[in-house]
């Protein structure tokens, strides 16, 4: 069992060495969890006196307002046989044999942390003291309630005070020792009004009376002690400190220790309550009663610990690794976290994720509905027809065909159709730019650099841009191709009027009659309609090979080879990241490194019983 207060001083002293004081509310926090006996009095209530009669060493320091500025949690382990000694956690190479050096360290400790302002502060001093006359045992004395700012202090200072205690007392796993003086009404006592506040039915409070021996003649406690008049669930402890004409005098904690059992056996009204008082009995009484309580602790911290390491790692993860600090170290990550957005930019044209099925719409809906929008038997019109025919044909009609007409009745229509060939570029164009966007978002490690992720966007939306003018020009070219060179077949096999008993001779303004008209609009609209069809594969075709398979392929292909010739120092300002994460990963890893190590500790106790 004694190991289980050893298990909580260690983890104690690891969570104040990792800077857990219970005060970080954003992260999990295991000095919340630990079970701990917080000490609580009003100033000249005695408390200091206790905490000395347990431990039987005068150790703290004295004197008027407020000494006690910083939590003490002091932890005490009983040796079988040596020297008693002392150790800070603090200064953990160095022994303290003289406890009156103990006493001094521990003022100059506070002075270190606060200044000489009086100012309190909740970052505790850890003390150890090793002795055969001790019991195991773990008590955090907090500074000592007040109504009154002292010379030197600010006003807030009694609300700040307050404010400590509670925030160590309102834990469900703290142990509260009221300590009150006996010679005052209990009804104005410091810790009684602020344990009843926290723990209203006394489930965790034990109570301590002081100053028994000073109460007035025809006064005793004897229902307080006997739970009569203020009632808890623990009883009451009485104990006689020594009076500061005793502590003037140097009466050693041996002859006080023997003076208080004389008080309570030879004075009538404590006589039958004898056996439960005094200073020794109210250490061994809270020994035994930490160590139930660390005990039945146990299963649930381990719990604790377990699902918090899971969740700090999960969010260490998700934060990324430090920062590399040479040259090559840091390199190899940024291409890394390229490597991993190319990925899932790849992932999304793949269909893996979402996104690239868009472009496909593109292909199967917008393109050919534009091209219908064309609407080519508008422009071939009998008055168009006519006009181009005429334009075509100059001051020398034409003698059998309108072959010029033709060509520039099918040029004229055909190259309406770079506009549908031209949006169908900007169409995929944009959808691979937001897929970049999502990509960039989607790259977790990007979310660690600002800088990186920048210039990550940048550098793929130039490589898109580049690969928009390709596939421009390579698509528009189709569509030109189409205009400049016909399939002359497509007309060959076109029947003819000669065919059909037509007379080759007819005149000029035969040539030009509407129904010869319209017979050359219907030949030009199928060779059209032909091409178009044509086109409609074709441009896709174009733009996947210029666009989608250039992105997939090297869309970050510019930024290594410009990544490859940058210096160290222009390396190191990409991965400058957001402050606060690098300051949450430091908090997240410390806290980590609490967890793994109590994780450890328990394990060992575990296995040694």
């Amino acid at each position: 069992m004694e190991n289980l207060i050893s298990l909580v001083n260690k983890l104690q002293r690891a969570c104040t060495a990792l800077g857990d004081h219970g005060e970080e509310s954003a992260l999990p926090t295991l000095w919340d969890s630990l079970p701990a006996i917080a000490v609580v009095g009003g100033q000249s209530s005695g408390k200091s006196s206790v905490l000395e009669s347990i431990v039987g060493k005068d150790f703290l320091p004295r004197g008027a307002g407020i000494v006690t500025r910083r939590p003490l949690v002091l932890q005490l382990h009983r040796i079988d046989e040596g020297k008693e000694y002392g150790e800070f956690m603090h200064l953990p190479k160095k022994k303290f044999t003289d406890f009156a050096a103990i006493r001094q360290e521990i003022s100059d400790e506070t002075d270190r942390e606060t200044g000489r302002t009086k100012q309190i502060s909740t970052v505790p001093i850890h003390l150890s003291v090793y002795s055969p006359d001790v019991v195991n045992l773990t008590l955090i004395d907090l500074p000592g309630l007040t109504k009154v700012a002292v010379d030197g202090q600010h006003e807030s200072i009694v609300q700040d005070i307050e404010n400590m205690v509670r925030s160590f007392i309102e834990k469900p796993n703290c142990i509260i020792l009221a300590i009150s003086p006996a010679n005052q009404d209990l009804a104005t006592s410091d810790a009684i009004k602020i344990s009843r506040e926290v723990d209203p039915k006394g489930e965790r409070t034990f109570g301590v009376l002081t100053k028994i021996d000073l109460m007035d003649a025809g006064t005793n406690a004897v229902d307080i002690l006997e739970g009569k008049s203020y009632k808890l669930q623990y009883p009451w402890v009485g104990v006689v400190n020594r009076s500061q004409a005793d502590i003037n005098k140097s009466v050693d904690m041996i002859a006080a220790r023997r003076r208080e059992r004389e008080y309570f056996q030879n004075t009538s009204e404590y006589r039958h309550l004898a056996q439960r008082m005094g200073s020794e009995y109210l250490g061994k009484m809270l020994s035994k009663h930490l160590e139930q309580v660390i005990k039945s602790r146990i299963p649930g911290l381990q719990s604790l610990i377990s699902r918090s390491i899971m969740e700090l790692e999960t969010e260490l993860n998700r934060l990324g690794r430090p920062v590399a600090t040479d040259a090559g170290g840091k390199l190899y990550m940024i291409m890394e976290i390229c490597r991993s957005f190319d990925q899932i930019f790849k992932e999304h044209l793949d269909g893996t994720r979402s996104g690239g099925d868009k472009i496909y719409g593109v292909f199967d809906s917008q393109l050919p509905a534009a091209m219908k929008r064309l609407q080519f038997d508008k422009h071939l019109s009998v008055d168009n027809v006519r006009k181009l025919i005429t334009e075509a044909d100059g001051y020398q009609p034409h003698l059998i065909a309108p072959d010029q007409g033709y060509r520039r009745l099918i040029e004229s229509t055909i190259v309406t159709v770079r506009g549908p060939a031209e949006a169908a570029v900007d169409a995929v164009h944009s959808i691979l730019k937001d897929l970049v966007h999502k990509s960039i978002s989607e790259t977790h490690e990007l979310k660690q650099y600002p800088t990186l992720r920048v210039e990550v966007s940048a550098a793929a939306v130039d490589s898109l841009e580049r690969m928009r003018e390709e596939s421009k020009k390579s698509t528009l070219q189709l569509v030109d191709m189409e205009c400049h060179y016909l399939t002359v077949e497509f007309f060959r096999k076109l029947p003819q009027d000669i065919e059909k008993g037509g007379n080759p001779t007819h005149s000029i303004f035969d040539r030009y009659s509407d129904a010869y008209l319209r017979r050359i609009g219907s030949n030009v609209l199928a060779y059209v309609n032909m091409v178009a069809a044509h086109l409609r594969n074709a441009i896709p075709k174009s733009v996947v090979h210029c666009q989608v398979r250039e992105a997939k392929r090297c869309l970050l292909d510019y930024f290594f080879a410009e990544l490859g010739r940058r210096e160290t120092k222009q390396l190191s300002s990409m991965l400058d990241e957001d402050p606060a994460v690098m300051q949450r990963r430091t908090s997240l890893a410390k806290r980590l490194e609490l967890y793994r190590s109590a994780q450890a500790e328990i394990d060992a106790v575990s296995w040694s019983k």
